[in-house]
């Protein structure tokens, strides 16, 4: 602790000025951390929790390798009846408080696995970090093992556990299937510095909630997976799940184009005839495109850019062919621009 951070204590006594006193507090505190006197930095921390000088601040506590994330103004998120269900079944199980904390999320990119994990930490009224694997991996031998002793460290010391939520985004960064890794050892060292720290977390800390996610799951370390108290599947939406997300976006985003006309229905049979629908992530995505590059003279061009983007160029598909795949008359009129005469003369010549 330094001179200058006394004053500050004692200017800001004088002045009654709570918040900035806290914050030197916490400061002094991170310090003694840092230096090794851990004892002295808890029981700092431990005065300023009973005086109730302190409120936690999202960035209180921001390190090398835990970030907040902001999760109070969170849009809401379409997921299937399955997947939702499984979500309640996670905030029940941190509500009933019987050290049932560690959950990992698997499936596809774009399923939604992220963006849940945010919202359980928003229905539970939580602090979400997430782990920064940019600073976590590291080229140099050892070292990220050492990294990863030290975050969770740092998550084993967070002095409201109880109101925080710790986010492993993409943990199969660090957490293949040792076996089949091309650098066995190193990443066996890695996944066994987790498969160590969980255990030691279970073992500490039950209020803390852990989540993970993960793309690979399939390659992904037997022994870390049996560490996590429940595995979430996201590749469980139905095509009609997948219609009813891409609806879900559509109705939301084209309230801000006031020049485009919303045809739902039109848009709803442009992806049922879709063959094969992209995961929300991407879906979300080509909805938004569509919508904004439209041409604003033109109030149906967004779903001829749908049209392309999900099954093919419209310009080298005939009306008998849109006709076919289901759309009426006046459907295929707003899809090309043409006139419902012409539409209709060339259906009756193709007929011919």
């Amino acid at each position: 602790m330094k001179k200058q951070n006394i004053l500050n204590l004692i200017k800001y006594h004088v002045e009654r000025n709570e918040n900035a006193f806290r914050n030197e507090a916490i400061e002094i505190a991170k310090r003694f951390d840092s230096l090794g006197d851990y004892e002295l930095a808890e029981y700092i921390m431990g005065l300023i929790t009973e005086s109730n000088l302190y409120v936690p601040q999202v960035s209180d506590f921001e390190s090398e390798f835990l970030k907040a994330l902001d999760v109070k103004s969170l849009p809401s998120l379409k997921l299937p009846t399955e997947i939702t269900d499984d979500i309640k079944g996670v905030i029940n199980a941190v509500n009933h408080n019987i050290g049932i904390n560690k959950f990992l999320f698997e499936g596809l990119p774009g399923s939604g696995k992220t963006e849940a994990a945010k919202q359980v930490a928003r229905l539970l009224d939580r602090t979400l970090y997430y782990v920064d694997f940019d600073n976590l991996v590291d080229s140099k031998l050892g070292q990220t093992n050492k990294n990863i002793s030290n975050v969770f460290s740092e998550i084993n010391k967070l002095p409201y556990p109880e109101k925080t939520v710790i986010l492993f985004d993409e943990i199969d960064v660090i957490a293949l299937d040792r076996i089949n890794s091309n650098d066995v050892r190193e990443m066996g060292r890695v996944t066994s510095a987790i498969l160590r720290e969980l255990d030691r977390l279970t073992d500490l800390n039950k209020e803390i909630v852990i989540i993970a996610t993960t793309n690979l799951y399939k390659n992904f370390d037997k022994a870390l997976s049996r560490r996590f108290d429940a595995v979430i599947n996201f590749n469980r939406y139905t095509k009609e799940d997948l219609i009813d997300v891409g609806e879900f976006y559509f109705s939301s985003f084209i309230k801000n184009f006031s020049n485009l006309s919303k045809d739902v229905r039109l848009f709803k049979k442009i992806l049922t005839i879709t063959e094969e629908l992209p995961y929300p992530g991407e879906l979300k995505n080509i909805i938004k495109t569509s919508l904004a590059f439209s041409d604003v003279n033109n109030s149906y061009d967004y779903l001829k850019r749908l049209y392309n983007t999900l099954i093919g160029n419209l310009e080298q598909t005939d009306i008998q062919q849109l006709y076919a795949q289901g759309f009426t008359v006046r459907e295929i009129e707003k899809l090309t621009g043409e006139s419902k005469s012409t539409v209709a003369r060339k259906l009756n010549e193709g007929a011919g």
